[in-house]
């Protein structure tokens, strides 16, 4: 197995995307991912990396550069956050409907204004129309893990769709822990060179991403749609041979205690290892509780979803996001969507919580279960409640 060091998560993930030995990447610097490409800049610099490495004058310019060195057949990397991100997501539409197998690291950052730096998921909520698969990480190994992970499935012709892995900003990206870092020859025995299905070359002349008028463009939307929900199959097939390489093993929807569970906390992100100590506890006193954490995004993992939740007497869902006028968070829209198309009628609630870095505490996790119990045995409407509100 690889080598175990204590690292930043930053660093980490810019030694993983050395060790994938990409062919070009673009930066630009945004807290809190900036030391992501800083690093990966001093080992192209220091001659450990043989890559372009592209200093660029916006995050949409960022983009821009991965798209075209993609369809030129070089495997591209980049990474951003929060207002880059809103910079740059003109291009990432472009990217997917192009079917370009780029990957993007995102350390999740809030949006202004106010301006804030720190995290929650509101950058990966602008992203979840946009085409590209999305998976999350809840540590350092898993940021790592994640990264070589993405660069199998988007490169894989039955995929050839942009991936981006998803970092809470801080609370992951700047924080020291025990990596195993895999060598280069472990990765490449599970990677494979890229080989691109097509690509832009002067000697084979072909157009991508031309005007599509309207006897066209539902068609490509349509099969556009049809490449990202069966690379469900590919994604799941990409983490078995992960974990008989590596030895860990990630599924769509990963459970914590909720064979028995009688209330399930649902959530995405580095919160979930907060909310392990708080059902830890919970289950000490008795009370029956779990976790469903989500660990893909896009495609969104419906089936498992309803396998975890099906005999859940009671749910709390955790957003890190607001979804103005929604009447609930994005995550909670969403899986209350899967609970009704499965007629699923457990009794719901919203917890919006972490907005900006605000802390999330065992005791607030303990809390949630309390409230939405009083709640459910009340009969009140479901609705949602932004937690840690300072009166």
């Amino acid at each position: 197995m690889g080598r175990r060091v204590g690292m930043e998560v930053s660093i980490a993930a810019a030694e993983t995307v050395a060790l994938i030995d990409v062919d070009v990447v673009a930066a630009y610097p945004i807290t809190p991912q900036t030391h992501i490409v800083e690093h990966l800049s001093e080992l192209v610099a220091n001659g450990h990396l043989d890559a372009e490495f592209v200093p660029v004058e916006s995050e949409h310019s960022a983009m821009s550069v991965c798209v075209g060195a993609a369809a030129a057949g070089a495997r591209t990397f980049t990474s951003t956050s929060s207002q880059g991100y809103a910079l740059m997501v003109e291009i990432c539409y472009i990217a997917s409907s192009m079917r370009l197998p780029i990957v993007m690291a995102v350390a999740n950052r809030a949006l202004s204004a106010p301006i804030s730096i720190w995290n929650d998921h509101a950058d990966m909520m602008l992203a979840r129309d946009t085409g590209w698969i999305q998976t999350v990480a809840e540590n350092g190994q898993e940021v790592v893990d994640l990264l070589i992970h993405a660069y199998r499935v988007a490169e894989d012709h039955r995929v050839l769709l942009p991936v981006m892995v998803n970092l809470d900003g801080f609370t992951l990206s700047h924080v020291i822990e025990p990596i195993e870092l895999p060598s280069k020859e472990e990765i490449q025995k599970y990677l494979p060179p890229y080989k691109p299905l097509l690509r832009l070359d002067p000697k084979n002349p072909v157009t991508m991403g031309p005007v599509g008028v309207p006897e066209i463009y539902t068609e490509a939307k349509k099969a556009q749609d049809e490449a990202l929900k069966n690379s469900k199959k590919v994604i799941i097939e990409a983490w078995e041979e992960f974990a008989k390489h590596f030895g860990r093993t990630y599924r769509p929807v990963e459970t914590y205690k909720c064979e028995d569970a009688e209330v399930i906390l649902v959530m995405m992100g580095s919160i979930a290892e907060t909310a392990m100590r708080a059902v830890d506890s919970m289950r000490a006193r008795g009370k029956k509780v779990g976790i469903a954490r989500i660990r893909l995004f896009r495609p969104f993992p419906v089936e498992e979803l309803v396998a975890a939740l099906k005999n859940a007497r009671i749910l709390a869902v955790i957003d890190r996001a607001l979804s103005f006028n929604g009447h609930v968070g994005p995550l909670c829209g969403e899986v209350k969507s899967v609970l009704f198309d499965h007629g699923l009628t457990p009794y719901v609630w919203n917890y919006i919580a972490g907005l900006g870095g605000r802390d999330v505490t065992v005791e607030n996790f303990m809390e949630m279960v309390d409230m939405v119990e009083a709640r459910a045995a009340k009969k009140e409407p479901m609705g949602y409640e932004i937690i840690n509100v300072r009166e």
